[in-house]
């Protein structure tokens, strides 16, 4: 098959500015009231049950254990502190509204951002990134490692250095909690996974043929989100996970389009195809469209611009399991102003997961986000 090489960048461009025209409709959802009900109470336990536990088999705290007085944040203020914020690959909705949590909580807190970098998925551009950044002296280093093996010398080095260090996610191999580093902040990525397979459940009537495309290498909080999903699929007998196939990127929305074509092609009664994250679903829906077949039913996690506009419109995309970035971002950064001064911080925290559908996609992207709907999405909105 040939390969569709297609960056995120012109995807997203392409498929926002034909937010104004006609797309085929929908096929209407299968409805099972036994099944929605049995979902719907699901997610609903879902909301209240404590998070996940995390790396080390900590308990999760809320972000709340992280919040600063007032005399915290003078304290904190006064030091005139700096910072680095270094990404696994950036300009994706998700990593911008982290690094847009980060800058306006260490903005208010007095702290100076020195550095944000990119490192593409790449372990020897991360690595290089973080040594660069520690020639600018921060006392403070918020990241997500690409990977927790080959980045950890780079870590451990910054911790020599007495920087603190707050993950995103996960940690560094071979950091201990508490002492190498202050803490991680995280999303539920378990219950994530759990989310999005609930809305799927409920979406297909609980039975039919469904595919799982996942992240093809070793990076545990994708490993977390898949295995939430295949675990609550369990719960429905009558769904059948035909196929899973992992993709490795760069150009995951390309490689995701070819993997979905193919699953189109060999299962003609394909009910849906569930995708690790919102840049893979963009190539799952891609190849819906080629395909003609716009009552695939889709979910991934992480509520990106385009698989909004699938759900504001009701086409394709019937439900997401929603990080809340911007949050963690915000989180991160309190964690680590309080780790400067001394206060002894939790060594995890969680996030939850936010079920985001058709009906409350406008709600969600203010939530998400912490600002209003853009008007593609409003425009695109089909009551």
């Amino acid at each position: 098959m040939k390969r569709v090489f297609r960056s995120v960048a012109v995807a997203t461009a392409m498929l926002l500015a034909a937010s104004g025209c006609a797309f085929p409709a929908a096929a209407p959802t299968i409805q099972d009231a036994g099944v929605s009900q049995k979902a719907d109470e699901a997610l609903a336990k879902l909301k209240t049950e404590p998070g996940s536990p995390g790396p080390n088999g900590e308990a999760a705290a809320p972000a709340s254990a992280v919040e600063l007085t007032p005399q915290e944040i003078e304290q904190i203020k006064a030091l005139k502190a700096k910072a680095g914020i270094s990404l696994h690959f950036g300009g994706n909705d998700w990593s911008n509204a982290q690094v847009a949590g980060l800058r306006s909580e260490f903005d208010r807190l007095g702290i100076e951002v020195v550095a944000v970098t990119d490192a593409g998925f790449s372990p020897d551009k991360q690595t290089s990134d973080i040594e660069t950044m520690l020639a600018q002296k921060p006392n403070i280093i918020v990241s997500i490692p690409t990977d927790t093996t080959a980045t950890a010398p780079a870590y451990k080095k910054a911790a020599a250095a007495g920087v603190k260090i707050v993950f995103m996610d996960l940690a560094a191999k071979g950091m201990a909690p508490g002492q190498d580093y202050v803490g991680i902040v995280s999303a539920d990525n378990y219950r994530l996974g759990q989310v999005t397979a609930n809305l799927m459940a409920k979406a297909i009537g609980g039975k039919g043929k469904i595919g799982m495309i996942y992240h093809g290498i070793d990076f545990p909080v994708n490993n977390e989100r898949r295995a939430g999903a295949e675990d609550t699929f369990k719960n429905y007998p009558d769904i059948q996970i035909v196929e899973k196939k992992g993709i490795v990127g760069p150009d995951f929305a390309g490689d995701a389009q070819n993997v979905a074509s193919a699953m189109l092609s060999k299962y003609a009664d394909l009910k849906g195809i569930w995708a690790i994250w919102d840049v893979p679903a963009e190539g799952v829906m891609a190849a819906a469209r080629a395909g003609g077949q716009p009552g695939l039913a889709v979910t991934a996690q992480d509520l990106g611009k385009i698989v909004a506009l699938g759900l504001a419109r009701n086409q394709l995309v019937v439900g997401v399991g929603a990080q809340v970035p911007f949050d963690q971002g915000v989180t991160e950064a309190r964690m680590a102003a309080g780790a400067l001064i001394g206060k002894k911080e939790p060594t995890f925290v969680s996030l939850g997961a936010l079920a985001v559908t058709h009906e409350n996609v406008m709600e969600a992207w203010t939530r998400v986000y912490h600002e209003p709907p853009p008007a593609f999405l409003k425009d695109a909105y089909r009551p």
